[in-house]
């Protein structure tokens, strides 16, 4: 007996908003498979707005107004059963992220949940991170975001302790991290790490991503410290329009990726890892896969 599901995640994040629709594909005596239907990315930026005026703009509200419609109309039309909506440091420090939360709410009908930096991490632990994760190793699990970084160590496949820091790629683009917020990052990277012998980083978001998929490497090898490095020193040798014509990079994409890739390469480097696997997760994965084992263990009490 087969039975297919449809939900869907949207992702509001500081440098884009995201939705994601999957199918979940169920058989009896079988784990329930989760296979991506469809992906779309605007690149709204909220965070250029919060970060630096502490408020979302007019323009930006309005894009929001539309794009939330727009993924309304994209769900009804792939028939999607459930859906959440999940808005991450941007929204959650904009002084406005209410209210605007309740206007989208008001005109398009899509609920959206501002969460803490600690609910991210945990949703996005509710991935398929454990199928990439060998039991024997210890792992610095590090989530870029626009705003903030979530860090998770792991250890025999259990979680052992979290933090998310307000170091993120749009802030650093706009010079507004404190030396001492990377101060108390590398103590807690250090004080974290240091009872064991070995570390490796795995690191998510869409920039890594990125990296992964130009390096050309096999799913499940890992990217070398080595690697990251002489990445991170080309890229500073292009401008930014170089990195759109020549290196083939999105606008939004061709800032950013320069300050996630040296958040990667200090967890790293703190750490002392030399490899960082890229599982090819994020928030939204985590979104669609809690929502639907909170409705199967509903479904058993």
């Amino acid at each position: 007996m087969l039975s297919i599901k449809k939900y869907a995640a949207i992702d509001i994040g500081s440098n884009a908003v995201r939705l994601l629709i999957a199918n979940i594909i169920e058989e009896k005596g079988k784990a329930p498979r989760f296979k991506k239907s469809s992906l779309v990315r605007v690149p709204i930026r909220l965070g250029a707005d919060v970060f630096i005026k502490q408020k979302i703009s007019k323009e930006n509200t309005k894009r929001m107004l539309d794009t939330m419609q727009a993924f309304k109309l994209l769900m009804q039309s792939h028939k999607v059963e459930k859906y959440k909506a999940c808005a991450t440091s941007a929204m959650r420090e904009a002084v406005n992220g209410e209210k605007i939360s309740s206007l989208i709410l008001e005109q398009t009908e899509v609920k959206i949940d501002i969460i803490d930096g600690e609910e991210e991490a945990a949703i996005i632990a509710a991935t398929d991170l454990h199928a990439f994760i060998d039991k024997n190793k210890t792992y610095l699990y590090v989530d870029v975001g626009g705003g903030s970084t979530e860090f998770t160590v792991i250890r025999n496949g259990d979680f052992i302790t979290s933090k998310s820091f307000k170091i993120g790629t749009v802030r650093l683009l706009n010079d507004i991290v404190k030396k001492e917020t990377w101060y108390e990052l590398e103590q807690w990277i250090k004080e974290k790490t240091a009872p064991y012998d070995k570390i490796d980083v795995i690191g998510s978001g869409g920039n890594i991503n990125k990296i992964f998929k130009i390096s050309g490497k096999a799913f499940g090898k890992p990217l070398t410290y080595f690697y990251l490095t002489s990445y991170y020193n080309m890229l500073q040798t292009y401008s930014y329009e170089e990195r759109i014509t020549e290196l083939n990079l999105n606008q939004d994409r061709a800032d950013v990726i320069i300050p996630a890739t040296r958040i990667y390469l200090s967890a790293m480097k703190w750490s002392g890892a030399k490899d960082l696997y890229v599982p090819k997760i994020g928030l939204a994965d985590g979104i669609i896969k809690s929502m639907y084992y909170d409705t199967v263990s509903s479904n058993i009490q």
